[in-house]
């Protein structure tokens, strides 16, 4: 861990350290940086406008040397300050007519605050106005002229007294000065937005507010603090209009790029008795800075303001390479803001701009779009640029003023080779770089831009969302296609150090219409963290994860809010999820209905007797575990239940309570007079003589079910490699990661149905055992087959069962809470497949390690059964 992160930033520290932007800068001269590795890096950030002579400028050395051979006094307070005085001087004599005083401080954010307490101690007034989108300063004062709540909230800001009015709007300041008329001491703001994103106001705007605010008494104070002392090809960007104001602060440059310095300017009207003998400051005006800034402001000046003319120059050259590239790339350099070397490239990219899953979009709606493209220029290209702060889709093309035509045309060149794949929405490519491998071709779908589906508005159209996850690492090609060239390991790397970068979010929406007109509205919501991620943190941490997509889905209207996969299971099926203010399902009655009826085709289909066969439910004891094996009981002969090896008393308790439950159902349905087959699990029970009332004593039917299971239909057990053999069906469904289910431990001819996410059944058992039959379970088809604007894995059209019960509810209005928990109400059950069928929802093809079953592949399955019993009759 660097020194930084350990003792000084760990929050930041570890940002930069997830996207590579924590070099180590060993060297700096003139435009260029070299770090510890001897690489050279090209800057156009100038520390955000405070090195306008680049690194190290030779002049400016000379003038701190010269104090330590004169041995002029550094801080001598109070005293009438020699450098600090010449400096004043010379501050006026090249300031806008009509600044006559200068009050010294250590940063710009000091400045901001004087100026502030001078014009209330020369009105009277405590209002200050400030813009929208404005950046002033962190300090409390500054803090709260600064309009951005990110950096207010945490620290009571904005204190008492400040207003806002939107950047550039004239009558918005106008009608708030009528309205207040003798509340505001000052009106703050840039002459161009700089953290705001560079913005440039409306021609006029800064002489036309001067002028309303001289109307109504208000002090005008302009913040040339990053436009000042030649950043825009003047020597003060109010030069631009001819508008002198009351108090302009400045800092950054001032200093040189070596000595911190700030300053407020302002007329003979604001500057008062009461601020000068109440405003100090130890450090202010100390001889070092005093001479930096002389020193700065004679090379700003000389040869009539040869380098100020060059940087207008400059800039226009480089300004226009850039608004080439933008009628280049038109979909996602939106446009080129600003003049000088005062520039920003606003990125155009949502999750609309390349018609395809793509987290370019993701990353840019969650402000964090820039910060990657930044690190791909520092890392690929060698050249040093930042995001603004509030403007997070701009990204700052600030240099030294010093800069060259031949630099700004490598910059140029740097930008559109980060823009040709930014263009492509190739995230591979601008992220290989932070898992240090080399770039790798991609062969990307052309991007075709299209608009994202938005609600209708209409009551009668339900909304709901559903929250998804990658299940383990080989889900984020369907995050993101560009990803496929990445191996699980470079995947996993990339998830890690995107843990601070991606929050949940929207990542695709549709509406389902169903037969007869029902609609709702349909959101997907990720939470970007595999099942292991998820299972492996605190879970106070992952049930804030979930609580935090749940709140994006309740901004968004939803009702009724599905949980996917291990967004239930960290949740105890939603049921740790308090108060949550909208209804809940887990989904899991219609996955077990999908599940049930997938195991009834497959058999169906391959001749298998239910009434002689032996159906394993591995994971037994979970939710949709114990009411498949509930349903699956009606019509097989024999049921073994596994459970967790880990805890295998506790397990055998809750399995015995799951037997008791099968036992239980069977006695109602003999009740109802249910047609058992002979040799089934409910014949046997039947045959078993007089069966408890239906409210039994506490224990009966757990001892009935010991009965069978002395009888030999039905075993419990936790050891899945002993009892697997036995079985026809099986069935999966757990919360485990594991590959439980395997070539060695099935049955010769086995169907094998798994619901778990990640799957259970290992891979291996495609090629090992084709006499075996592995399905998908939970798969189904959606009325009307719509685009779900997401890639879950499937065809059009499809999706998990989960998702579908989600969508069941909310067509038919049932915005309550659902299939919570570990028991699943069997009536609800029943339900859900009535709806489903009214709806038009139905079992997709069976479907076999993630592709549909084709008949070629059933016919190559019966064809191997048919040679292994061939070989068994040989033998």
């Amino acid at each position: 861990m660097h020194l930084f992160t350990e003792y000084v930033n760990p929050h930041l520290g570890r940002l930069l350290e997830a996207i590579n932007m924590d070099k180590r800068f060993v060297r700096g001269e003139g435009c260029y940086l070299w770090d510890s590795e001897g690489r050279r890096y090209l800057d156009f950030v100038a520390a955000y406008g405070a090195l306008p002579f680049g690194f190290n400028p030779p002049e400016i050395w000379e003038a701190l040397r010269a104090v330590e051979l004169t041995g002029e006094p550094s801080f001598v307070q109070p005293s009438a300050l020699q450098a600090a005085g010449e400096l004043a001087r010379r501050l006026i004599e090249v300031a806008p007519e009509g600044l006559r005083y200068v009050t010294f401080a250590n940063s710009g954010a000091e400045a901001v605050e004087a100026a502030i307490k001078a014009v209330r101690a020369a009105t009277g007034r405590m209002g200050i106005i400030s813009c929208e989108n404005s950046f002033h300063g962190k300090t409390l004062g500054a803090l709260s002229a600064t309009n951005r709540r990110a950096y207010q909230d945490a620290f009571g800001a904005p204190i008492p007294g400040f207003a806002k009015v939107p950047y550039g709007d004239l009558d918005a300041l106008e009608r708030l000065l009528a309205a207040h008329p003798d509340e505001f001491a000052g009106f703050i703001v840039e002459p161009i937005q700089g953290e705001g994103g560079i913005v440039e106001p409306p021609p006029g705007y800064l002489a036309a507010a001067k002028a309303l605010c001289r109307r109504y008494g208000v002090f005008f104070i302009l913040d040339e603090i990053q436009t000042g002392l030649g950043r825009t090809g003047r020597l003060f960007a109010c030069e631009e209009e001819g508008v002198t104001p009351d108090v302009m602060v400045l800092a950054k440059a001032l200093g040189g790029g070596l000595v911190p310095i700030g300053a407020m300017l302002c007329t003979e009207e604001v500057y008062t008795e009461e601020f000068a003998m109440k405003h100090s400051s130890t450090f202010a005006g100390n001889t070092l800075a005093a001479r930096a800034g002389l020193r700065s402001l004679e090379l700003l000046t000389r040869d009539d303001g040869a380098l100020v003319r060059q940087v207008a120059e400059n800039g226009a050259f480089l300004k226009a390479g850039l608004e080439e590239l933008q009628r280049r790339y038109p979909h996602v350099l939106r446009r080129v803001r600003g003049r000088g070397f005062m520039l920003g490239l606003e990125i155009g990219v949502d999750r609309s701009t390349y018609g395809r899953t793509c987290l370019l979009g993701v990353l840019a709606e969650q402000d964090n779009l820039t910060p990657i493209l930044s690190s791909y220029l520092l890392n690929v290209c060698g050249l040093r640029v930042a995001p603004t702060l509030n403007g997070s889709a701009v990204i700052r093309i600030e240099p030294p003023l010093i800069a060259t035509r031949e630099q700004c045309q490598a910059a140029v060149v740097a930008v559109e080779r980060m823009l040709i794949p930014l263009a492509e929405g190739n995230t591979a490519e601008l992220v290989s770089h932070l898992l240090g491998v080399e770039s790798r071709p991609q062969n990307l779908p052309a991007p075709v831009p299209k608009p994202l589906p938005e609600p209708s508005g209409d009551p009668g159209e339900g909304r709901i969302a559903f929250l998804v996850h990658p299940v383990d690492w080989r889900n984020y090609p369907e995050m993101d296609e560009s990803f496929q060239v990445f191996s699980t390991a470079e995947i996993a790397e990339m998830a890690d150090r995107f843990n601070d970068l991606l929050e949940p979010f929207v990542a695709g929406s549709c509406r389902v219409t169903a037969p007869g007109g029902r609609r709702v509205f349909v959101d997907f919501v990720v939470v970007p963290r595999t099942a292991d991620q998820l299972m492996g943190m605190p879970h106070a941490q992952a049930v804030a994860e979930v609580r935090a997509a749940l709140e994006i889905a309740k901004k968004r209207g939803a009702q009724l809010v599905g949980l996917g996969a291990y967004t239930s299971v960290v949740t105890r099926g939603g049921l740790h999820l308090r108060n949550p203010g909208v209804a809940l399902t887990t989904g899991n009655s219609y996955t077990v209905v999908s599940a049930v009826e997938a195991m009834y085709l497959a058999v169906e289909r391959l001749g298998t007797r239910l009434p002689e066969a032996t159906v394993a439910v591995v994971g037994a004891t979970g939710a949709i575990g114990r009411a498949t094996a509930i349903l699956l009981a009606e019509g097989v002969g024999r049921v073994v239940l596994i459970g967790n090896p880990a805890r295998p008393e506790a397990s055998r308790r809750r399995l015995l309570k799951v037997a008791g439950d099968i036992v239980a159902h069977l006695a109602d349905l003999i009740r109802e007079g249910y047609p058992f087959a002979p040799g089934t699990l409910g014949a046997r029970l039947q045959e078993m003589g007089p069966l408890p009332e239906p409210v039994a004593e506490p224990g009966a039917w757990e001892a009935l079910a010991l009965a069978l299971e002395q009888a030999g239909a039905l075993r419990i057990t936790t050891d899945i490699d002993a009892a697997l053999p036995e079985a026809d069906l099986v069935l999966t469904a757990t919360s485990s990661a594991e590959d439980l289910v395997t070539p060695a431990n099935l049955k010769f001819g086995a169907v094998v149905c798994d619901i778990s996410r990640p799957p259970n059944v290992s891979r291996a058992v495609k090629e090992a055992r084709p006499d075996v039959l592995v399905i998908d379970g939970g798969v189904v088809e959606v009325p009307g087959r719509p685009d779900l604007g997401w890639n879950f894995g499937f065809e059009r059209g499809l999706a998990y069962a989960c998702m579908a019960e989600t969508m069941i509810l909310g067509l038919m209005g049932h915005f309550q809470d659902t299939s919570l928990g570990a028991d699943l109400n069997l009536p609800m059950i029943r339900q859900i497949r009535q709806w489903a069928e009214e709806l038009g929802f139905r079992l997709a093809q069976l479907r076999s390690f993630d592709r549909p079953l084709s008949e070629a592949e059933w016919a190559q399955l019966m064809a191997a059964r048919a040679r292994v019993l061939s070989a068994a009759g040989d033998d």
